[in-house]
């Protein structure tokens, strides 16, 4: 009910302004005005997703304020003792000039925002030579309902001093500082629009950036297109891409990476990074990186705006994934539209061959997991006296309403029900950051199991990160300005400063305290660090838990038995299966504190070099190596079709052509 007091309270003042207006009533009125007011401000600050909702529903800010404004001016000609006189006239026609302001602006804020938006936005790119320049106040050009109670509030209250006094100056003069106020901002806005102040155009920005691809010489790329939850798909890569840059003393030829994005809001969503990033919205000028040096993309995700970048015949593109399981997400037909499909180890070969889902097996590489490196290997079981800490990680319901894709509606509660049970267990919960987003049970279930965990799920505070503070009014353009090229040294400072936060959240974290760990929380390889032992379900997080060798649990919800489960999903083959009702978690714990008990410690070595590949040469390494060798075939063919890189353009039949 919290959520509708201020729409009740809204319509209070509405009402209380109808009968005081046609009482008339100048205190009933008044109170009313003021009430709704206060109601807008409290809308604003506090509930901007039910003004949200009343915009939709085109009872936005403006027309309530129009409203508001029309019954104040029927209640003062109600007021008038001889009835309403000519001398209104003058009053009425300054309200309709400081509404015809108000949309005047708004036409030049459209006018503006068109302007600054480039067809090309970048992150730790230098970007001066475009003379970019700062976005217009946040109150001008980015909230058009506080621009106009703003605006409007002289008129408003004058209106209602005249209500109240008689005294037709108080509106008067209200209207015209109003009117003031509305023609200064729509001056401003327009200034904005000077052939001084205008940003660059679409051909010099297009142009900037074909002279920096032309300097910088990019070889590899990560190409990444997503929703606003899925930033997190692309950040696990951005470590492994980074050290390919420095890899010239190592015997690698020293890449040049770049990371391309399609969608504008994804440049601050992308996790902390120095490599170069650019985000191209439209296809026509992602076409450009035909006329680059980029030989290799890398896909960690598949998206509809793949198949664009997938028409570049000059790029060799490579699928990544952000994650594998026995999923059949992990082995989607459209891996094949991509010229190599890159895996961790023999066990994702295997899932290729056997779904038959067109991939040639001469296109699937090996490279392991070369992010998993900051996975400690099992030291043993914890300590005399030492709690076991349990990671219970599911992942989401996926796309399909298939019971088996996640624990929590059918198991969650039930597992943590058994886990708390146990005095000597030390509870970590991190739910996918997209449980929920299709199932309404999932969401439900989530949030009674972060209730059982621990105070409603509040984790606890962790130090904020150091972002970068862009001032309220800054856009695309100006925090492109303000991201330019990254000073010497930053990619380590913000390393140090991850770790610092992490150290800080676990260093505030009892030993025996159950915790929620949500994304605002440790990485999920930190939380790998900690635990004892993982329950998840079939997903990528067992993957790349092996990468431990700690014992782990999966969660046997799609009502397979226990073989059948083992037979259909071989990443189950070393661990505990654990069926809905948790009956198995005692037993389980036990083997965690008693190595003697723990039957599966050889099974989760092989399976380990199975699913992730063999420890020598390093993942890293191998990863390179891939990206050299993808790179070698892109230049082989531009040797052959050169294409717009050279003068001429020849098919040539083959698996290259």
């Amino acid at each position: 009910m919290r959520r509708f007091g201020p729409l009740a309270a809204l319509g209070v003042a509405f009402a209380g302004q109808v009968a005081g207006a046609v009482g008339p009533d100048a205190g009933l009125l008044a109170a009313s005005t003021a009430g709704g007011l206060g109601v807008e401000a409290l809308l604003h600050h506090r509930h901007r997703r039910l003004s949200r909702v009343l915009s939709k529903a085109r009872a936005n800010v403006m027309v309530r304020h129009l409203i508001r404004d029309l019954l104040l001016v029927a209640g003062l000609m109600n007021l008038e003792p001889q009835g309403p006189g000519r001398h209104y006239l003058p009053l009425c026609y300054g309200l309709l000039l400081c509404y015809a302001l108000y949309f005047a602006c708004q036409g030049a804020v459209a006018k503006v925002r068109r302007s600054r938006a480039l067809p090309v936005l970048t992150r730790n790119i230098d970007a001066s030579a475009l003379r970019l320049r700062p976005a217009p106040p946040a109150l001008l050009a980015r909230r058009p309902g506080v621009r106009l109670l703003a605006t409007g509030l002289p008129a408003t209250s004058g209106l209602t001093a005249t209500a109240l006094t008689g005294d037709g100056r108080w509106a008067g003069a209200g209207v015209a500082l109003s009117v003031l106020l509305a023609g200064a901002g729509l001056a401003v806005l327009l200034a904005w629009l000077l052939p001084g102040r205008r940003p660059p155009g679409e051909a010099e920005v297009l142009a900037w950036f074909d002279a920096w691809l032309a300097a910088y010489r990019p070889t590899v790329g990560m190409y990444f297109s997503g929703g606003t939850s899925s930033a997190y798909q692309a950040d696990m890569w951005l470590e492994p891409l980074a050290g390919l840059g420095g890899r010239a003393g190592l015997g690698g030829r020293g890449e040049r990476p770049v990371i391309v994005l399609r969608e504008r809001f994804m440049l601050q969503k992308l996790g902390p990074t120095d490599l170069p990033v650019v985000c191209v919205p439209k296809v026509a000028h992602l076409m450009r990186l035909e006329h680059s040096t980029l030989g290799v993309l890398l896909h960690p995700a598949n998206s509809g705006k793949t198949s664009q970048v997938l028409r570049i015949p000059s790029i060799k593109h490579a699928f990544v994934n952000h994650g594998e399981s026995d999923k059949l997400s992990s082995c989607n037909p459209y891996a094949k539209a991509y010229d190599e499909v890159w895996v961790a180890g023999p066990a994702a070969r295997e899932r290729y061959a056997r779904a038959e889902v067109g991939v040639d097996d001469r296109d699937v590489v090996e490279i392991g997991r070369p992010q998993l490196a900051p996975i400690e290997a099992h030291a043993g079981p914890p300590a005399a006296g030492r709690p076991v800490t349990v990671l219970y990680a599911p992942t989401w319901e996926g796309w399909t309403d298939d019971p088996g894709n996640t624990s929590v509606i059918l198991a969650g509660e039930n597992l943590v029900r058994a886990l708390l049970a146990d005095p000597g267990v030390r509870l970590l919960y991190r739910p996918h950051p997209m449980t929920g987003s299709v199932d309404p049970r999932a969401a439900a279930a989530d949030a009674r199991i972060r209730r059982m965990v621990g105070g409603g799920g509040t984790a606890v505070a962790m130090p904020a990160r150091t972002r970068r503070a862009f001032p309220a009014r800054a856009d695309g353009a100006e925090r492109m300005l303000l991201q330019g090229a990254p000073e010497p040294g930053r990619a380590a400072a913000v390393a140090a400063e991850e770790a610092a936060r992490e150290a800080a959240y676990w260093a505030g974290l009892g030993p025996r305290e159950h915790r929620v760990v949500t994304g605002a929380g440790p990485s999920l390889y930190s939380c790998f660090n900690r635990a004892d032992l993982l329950i998840s379900d079939v997903s990528s997080v067992v993957s790349d838990f092996l990468a431990s060798g700690k014992p782990y649990a999966v969660a046997n919800t799609g009502g397979l038995s226990e073989d059948e489960f083992r037979a259909v999903f071989p990443t189950v083959r070393a661990a505990t299966v654990l069926t809905p009702d948790a009956r198995g978690v005692p037993a389980l714990l036990e083997a965690v504190r008693d190595p003697s008990k723990d039957r599966l410690a050889g099974v989760r070595a092989e399976l380990k070099e199975q699913l992730l590949g063999p420890a020598d040469p390093p993942s890293p390494a191998r990863f390179a190596a891939a990206v050299e060798a993808l790179g070698a075939r892109a230049a082989a063919r531009g040797a052959r079709v050169p294409g717009p890189r050279g003068e001429t353009a020849v098919r040539v039949p083959g698996r290259d052509g």
